[in-house]
C-alpha cells in the first residue's frame, strides 16, 4: 500500500466520517478536511488528525477560526476556499465526498492538479461529465469509484476486456414494492431508513425514489466510457452482489460483499493493493440472491434519468439541480414525496436545452432548475 496522505472534501458528511475511520484503520495521514456547516465536528476532527488545512462554509468560518486559535491549521472558507484545497493540498490523494453540485470546481482543481480522486461526488459526473473527465484527461489524474456499484464495476473489468454490458445493482430503497397511493403517504423519516446502508439523507432519499439509480446510471456512461444503452438496472434486495458486467463471450463477472461503504473506500484508496478490512465478511450461506426488473411507472425518476442519459447536453444538469433542490424541500416538508417526481419532471421538460454546455452553461442550467423547483413547488 502507498498511500501515505489524504485530503477529504466533506469529511463531516458519512462517507467522510467512513473515510477517516479508514484511514485511523489503515494509519493514513490527514493533510486536509473540509465541511459545510458542522464545525464542531470539524474541530473534532482537526485535533484528532491535524490537517495542514481545512475549510468551512462562510457562516462557521469565524466560529472554527475561534474554535483551532491554539492550533497551526490554516482555515479557508466557503466554495472559492474548498476550490483552493483541493488544487494546492500536498497530498496526491484527494477523497471527494461533497455533497451534490459543490463538488464540480474542487474536482476539476483536482484534476487539473493530476491528482488521484477518490470519486464519492456522483452529481459532479452527472452534471458536468465530459468536462470532468476531458480535465482528467489533460491533468493525468485518475478517478477511482467510491460507490459501491462502481467500485464493483472497476474491480470486474480489470482484465481490460471490453464491456459488451454492464448490470447495474440497487437494493430498491425502502419503498420497493409500493404502489403510488402508498408513495403519497411517504414523509421524510421514513424515506431516509434505507433497509442496507448507513447513507446521508439525501442519497437515501435518492435511494427511496430511484433517482440514485439514475444518477449512477450517468456516472457509470463516464467513469466507463459507456453508452446508456449498455447499461442495464436490476434490483437486487438483499445488497450482496454490488454490479455486476457482462462481456462478449456472455461471461458474467459480479463483485459480493457485505453492504459496508468502507469496503468501497479503502480499495479506492489502497488501489492496486487490498488490506484486511473493518468490514464484516460475506455469509453466502445466508445471503438468499434475488433479483427483479425496477418499477419505472411507480418511480418514475428512475426513467427521466434514463431518458437524460440518451439525451445528453446539459439535460442531466438540469435534472440533478432540480432533483437537489427538491429533495431539500422534501426534507424540509415543504412538499411531499411524489411531487418531487412531478418538478423535477416538468423542469427537465420545460427549461431550455443546450446539446454542447461549456462549465458556465452546466452552473446556469444547474441554478436554473433550483429555480424553476422554488417557483413552482
Amino acid at each position: 500500500m502507498n498511500v501515505k496522505s489524504i485530503a477529504v472534501l466533506g469529511s463531516t458528511g458519512s462517507i467522510g466520517r467512513q473515510t477517516l475511520e479508514v484511514a485511523r484503520h489503515l494509519g493514513i495521514g490527514i493533510t486536509a478536511l473540509s465541511a459545510g456547516s458542522n464545525a464542531k465536528l470539524l474541530e473534532s476532527q482537526c485535533r484528532e488528525f491535524r490537517p495542514q488545512r481545512v475549510c468551512i462554509g462562510e457562516s462557521e468560518y469565524n466560529n472554527l477560526k475561534t474554535a483551532l486559535a491554539d492550533t497551526n491549521v490554516k482555515i479557508l472558507s466557503g466554495d472559492e476556499g474548498l476550490a483552493e484545497l483541493a488544487s494546492v493540498d500536498p497530498s496526491p490523494t484527494l477523497v471527494n465526498a461533497v455533497l451534490g453540485m459543490k463538488g464540480l470546481v474542487p474536482t476539476l482543481n483536482a484534476a487539473k492538479a493530476g491528482k488521484k480522486i477518490a470519486f464519492a461526488n456522483k452529481e459532479t459526473l452527472v452534471a458536468g461529465g465530459n468536462i470532468v473527465t476531458g480535465a482528467v484527461k489533460e491533468g493525468g489524474a485518475r478517478l477511482l469509484p467510491v460507490d459501491s456499484e462502481h467500485s464493483a464495476i472497476f474491480q470486474c473489468i480489470q482484465n481490460g476486456n471490453p464491456i459488451k454490458k454492464i448490470l447495474l445493482t440497487g437494493s430498491g430503497g425502502p419503498f420497493r414494492g409500493k404502489d403510488g397511493a402508498f408513495l403519497e403517504t411517504v414523509t421524510p423519516e421514513m424515506a431516509v431508513r434505507h433497509p442496507k446502508w448507513n447513507m446521508g439523507k439525501k442519497i437515501s432519499v435518492d435511494s427511496a425514489s430511484l433517482m440514485n439509480k439514475g444518477l449512477e446510471l450517468i456516472e457509470a456512461m463516464h467513469l466507463f466510457d459507456v453508452s446508456p444503452e449498455k447499461i442495464e438496472i436490476i434490483i437486487h434486495p438483499q445488497s450482496t452482489v454490488h454490479s455486476l458486467v457482462e462481456f462478449e463471450d456472455n461471461a458474467v463477472l459480479a463483485q459480493l460483499g457485505s453492504p459496508d461503504m468502507r469496503t468501497c473506500i479503502q480499495y479506492a484508496l489502497t488501489y492496486p493493493d487490498r488490506a484486511p478490512s473493518m468490514a464484516s465478511p460475506l455469509d453466502l450461506f445466508g445471503a438468499g440472491l434475488t433479483f427483479e426488473r425496477p418499477d419505472r411507472e411507480t418511480f418514475p425518476l428512475l426513467a427521466l434519468a434514463e431518458r437524460c442519459a440518451r439525451k445528453g447536453g446539459n439535460a442531466p444538469a438540469v435534472m440533478n439541480g432540480a432533483n437537489e433542490q427538491a429533495v431539500a424541500e422534501f426534507l424540509n416538508g415543504k412538499i411531499g414525496f411524489t411531487k418531487m417526481f412531478r418538478l423535477v419532471i416538468e423542469a427537465v421538460d420545460a427549461l431550455e436545452y443546450i446539446p454542447s454546455p461549456g462549465l458556465e452553461d452546466i452552473v446556469a442550467s444547474d441554478a436554473a432548475a433550483r429555480e424553476y423547483v422554488l417557483s413552482h413547488k
